[in-house]
């Protein structure tokens, strides 16, 4: 052996075990980037391809100066920068677990003439050795998921996206790849190399650098059982892992919180609606001019889904809460059945809003609303000589461009009620769903039925089902990748703390606590990390969903509130409690497992 350096890939060879989790954070954090950056350049590449076709040149600066330039570049950012500190507190927490196991080996380093900064270089440039196997792997499974990804949205979705190259290998996205591999090594072995540095000669006697610390104070045992004080206690003692740890739970829970809010930008950017129509046709002159027979003639005709209309009457003289000089005016729109089905389908309604007073012929309504308005559910309208009681409201007004009303109220009836209203049963606006399989022989049919007395428009070519969904797999895919990776880190970390004190618990075994004590003191362990990343995840997360909530959606959006995520906030929970069982069941079965003279022995 010609120099220390001959022992990395010996070393690598021997730990190959511990290993595993480390390269899979480096696959992970090259395979993510990679992918994100390909993806990036691929749709820059099919954005030059539209504005060649429409400009007949291009160049850079009107590429990047494009919407969708502009949001690429935006969201390939945000993402890097996300998974570099991902891949950082992923691969420093597992790097320190190692380090915390090879004490001794450290300790026999330093006894046999090896100085501190050859320790660091050691470590270093046994993180940098993963990349050689970690690096090339991660670009493979980047290239390949975007060749995927590309074939998806070009045949399943096609819309805008029948233009995307296929099987194009972007430089920008390996060259992001490598650097980010080795940048996040880099980064990650600093605080783990130091670490190894500080390992004395005498270490190499007792092979665990924790017990020569000093314990100026008992475990507090008034108010919990010992095994339970003393796993939070192994989980506080160590600073540094106390911060890796809980920043694993913390970033996995900002992430969650922040990708949710693009789903709820996506939602707003192409509203998916139960209700939206394939055909629409509307009176010529605006009024309710349609004949409610055209409705049942064309639902029975072949390939139609679903016949829904809507009337309206506009202006309509009426008071609030008692105002009996209807110095007030509204507008009065009619729902079919299927249509306020539609709302609720569509979380349209905000909470306390009671949909089943609406159908037939009621004495209720729902009506739009936005920040600004003063009417709330419960309050009374009244309509002529009739009164109508608001039963629900609407998160926003549907019939304006903005999302607001203007301070105009909008009631929404039932078909029923608004004939009793207004005397009316003709249709402004008939809308039809079409069923998946239907021809352009089926649309003739029905545009022939409909004739030239009305408006007639074909708009199955404005849906952006394929998109939405396009967007919303890639955020939920992100997230599912980001939340395997976490969990197997969570676990893996936590079995190698075990290991590193795997002396401690053969004493303990020794001089009496049974597998049940120590099953609850690592137990205690892993959930004093659990607790700690929800308060520092949750705490840092939900303020920064609203920031980005309101520069992404409210400033785009102004009827979009935000509103505190219960329901998302209730999944975390639920995520870290799993996470933490799922670490804690893999070290519990080892050391019951495991005699007690082997535990004692073990280094």
């Amino acid at each position: 052996m010609r120099s220390y350096l001959s022992l990395i890939p010996i070393s690598a060879k021997v730990r190959r075990r511990q290993n595993r989790m480390t390269l899979l954070c480096i696959i992970f954090a090259v395979f993510m980037v990679t992918a994100v950056f390909s993806m990036a350049e691929m749709g820059a590449r099919m954005e030059q391809a539209r504005l060649l076709e429409k400009h007949g040149s291009l160049s850079f600066q009107e590429l990047f100066s494009s919407e969708m330039g502009q949001s690429l570049i935006l969201i390939a950012g945000v993402l890097f920068f996300l998974i570099l500190i991902a891949g950082v507190l992923m691969i420093s927490s597992s790097m320190n677990s190692i380090v915390a196991q090879r004490t001794k080996f450290f300790g026999m380093m330093r006894c046999i003439g090896m100085s501190r900064e050859q320790i660091i270089r050691f470590v270093r440039l046994e993180a940098l050795n993963w990349c050689k196997t970690a690096v090339p792997i991660g670009l493979g499974l980047g290239i390949v998921t975007t060749w995927g990804l590309c074939a998806a949205l070009r045949f399943l979705v096609g819309e805008e996206f029948s233009e995307i190259p296929l099987f194009r290998v972007s430089i920008i996205g390996i060259v992001s790849g490598i650097i980010v591999g080795v940048v996040t090594v880099l980064f990650a072995a600093s605080s783990p190399s130091k670490r190894a540095a500080k390992v004395s000669p005498i270490t190499a006697v007792s092979g665990n650098s924790e017990s020569n610390k000093k314990v100026r104070r008992s475990v507090n045992t008034r108010i919990s059982k010992i095994e339970t004080a003393l796993g939070i206690h192994h989980a506080a003692s160590v600073k540094k892992n106390l911060i890796l740890m809980t920043g694993s739970f913390a970033l996995s829970i900002i992430l969650f919180l922040s990708f949710s809010v693009l789903i709820d930008f996506v939602n707003h950017l192409m509203p998916q609606s139960a209700a939206a129509a394939d055909i629409s046709i509307s009176s010529s002159d605006g009024v309710n001019s349609i004949n409610n027979s055209l409705a049942d003639t064309i639902s029975s005709m072949e390939g139609v889904k679903q016949v829904y209309g809507r009337r309206s009457a506009f202006d309509i003289p009426a008071g609030l809460n008692g105002d009996t000089t209807l110095s007030g005016t509204i507008d009065v729109i009619s729902f079919d059945d299927f249509d306020l089905e539609c709302l609720e389908k569509d979380g349209m309604l905000q909470r306390g809003s009671n949909l089943s007073d609406i159908y037939g012929n009621s004495h209720y309504a729902l009506a739009t609303w936005d920040r600004s308005c003063s009417w709330k559910i419960g309050d009374k309208i009244l309509v002529g000589d009739e009164e109508l009681e608001i039963a629900g409201l609407l998160k926003h007004d549907l019939f304006s461009s903005d999302g607001l009303t203007g301070g105009k109220m909008t009631l929404i009836t039932s078909g029923e009620t608004f004939a009793r209203l207004m005397g009316e049963t003709d249709y402004s606006l008939l809308m039809v769903q079409m069923e998946r399989d239907a021809t352009d022989t089926n649309v003739q049919a029905i545009s022939d039925t409909v004739g030239n007395d009305y408006r007639f428009s074909d708009k199955r070519d404005e849906q952006t089902g394929g998109t939405y969904l396009a967007f919303v797999a890639c955020v939920y895919g992100f997230l599912a990748i980001i939340t395997l990776v976490t969990v197997l880190n969570i676990v893996n970390s936590i079995s190698m703390s075990v290991s590193a004190r795997m002396k401690q618990y053969g004493a303990m075994r020794a001089v009496g606590m049974d597998d049940r004590q120590i099953s609850k003191m690592i137990t205690a362990e892993a959930f004093t990390y659990a607790f700690w990343g929800c308060v520092v995840g949750c705490g840092i997360g939900l303020p920064f969903s609203k920031l980005l909530y309101d520069f992404l959606i409210t400033e785009h959006f102004s009827y979009a509130v935000w509103s505190f995520p219960v329901s998302l906030v209730a999944i975390i929970i639920l995520f870290v409690v799993l996470a933490a069982v799922l670490a804690v069941h893999a070290p519990t079965k080892r050391i019951r497992n495991m005699e007690i003279t082997e535990t004692i022995n073990d280094l």
